[in-house]
């Protein structure tokens, strides 16, 4: 089982798209960390992009967060997918692959995260196909916790079916800050709470993120805001309470230019920093 302290990523990191790939491959900034791209994104990409993929993972550790293989769906895992990023991530040197606690697709994609639901039997439906993922691959894989907006037929609580789920998958997992607290919003739980329940020896690295405020009561995960406060403090909480961890910035819409990206960035690195000699003392 895969943790942050088998994989060779510290700090902060940015969620690498082909809008900005130009300018990271120009000015290479020192304040980045590590990056992350969505595979299916990038594999058998040639000419300018590719070149400008193969600079940056020459120059800077990267991550794979997958974004179409719905480990909940009902139809069988698209096993040549697997192969390509096992493919892939040999060809690169990357160490890890995460995707999404959801499914997207059902005899075709929903081009949208849908919830898997909440009960036992889900449970070992998803931790088995996490498990065929990992045999082909030959490395364990993490999962995101996600956002959702229903939960249909539940019979246990969100952390609860996490939790579960890492355990009998064997997985690490790919923390998200950010819809931890738009799940709080939406679904009336504390945060904080939720927070203290994760397992901290399977968190792989951090997700930070933006979102769209659509009523007080409904918060939707969108990636395509400046991340707020209350998410930043609960990164923070994060921190304090599992030590500090490799913390990567989303952003997929309404991109910003690299410079404001790398603020956001730079505001990880502060709280990193604040939270470090706390974790120091303690060890």
């Amino acid at each position: 089982m895969s943790s942050s302290g088998t994989l060779p990523l510290h700090g902060a990191g940015l969620g690498m798209r082909r809008a900005i790939s130009g300018p990271l491959c120009e000015h290479q900034p020192r304040n980045v960390d590590f990056m992350e791209v969505a595979p299916e994104n990038w594999i058998r990409v040639g000419g300018r992009f590719g070149k400008q993929f193969r600079a940056l993972t020459e120059a800077y550790p990267f991550v794979l967060h997958g974004l179409s293989l719905s480990l909940g769906g009902p139809t069988p895992l698209d096993v040549n997918l697997v192969r390509d990023i096992k493919h892939f991530m040999d060809e690169h040197r990357i160490p890890l692959y995460t995707e999404h606690l959801s499914y997207c697709s059902d005899d075709g994609h929903l081009y949208d995260l849908m919830p898997i639901p909440f009960t036992e039997e889900a449970v070992h439906y998803v931790a088995a196909r996490i498990r065929q993922v990992q045999d082909i691959l030959e490395r364990p894989i993490g999962i995101e916790n996600v956002s959702y907006y229903a939960a249909p037929g539940q019979e246990m609580s969100e952390i609860d079916f996490l939790n579960a789920v890492l355990q009998e998958a064997d997985c690490s997992l790919l923390l998200d800050v950010n819809n931890i607290y738009v799940n709080s919003i939406n679904h009336r739980y504390d945060a904080n709470a939720f927070l203290r329940q994760i397992p901290a020896g399977r968190i792989a690295y951090i997700h930070v993120a933006g979102h769209y405020t659509e009523a007080d009561d409904l918060l939707v995960d969108t990636h395509g805001a400046d991340v707020i406060d209350p998410v930043w403090q609960l990164l923070e909480q994060s921190y304090r309470w599992f030590g500090v961890r490799p913390t990567l910035l989303e952003r997929d819409f309404n991109l910003p230019p690299l410079e404001k990206l790398l603020q956001e960035v730079d505001l990880i690195r502060a709280i990193q920093q604040r939270c470090q000699p706390r974790q120091e003392q303690r060890a």
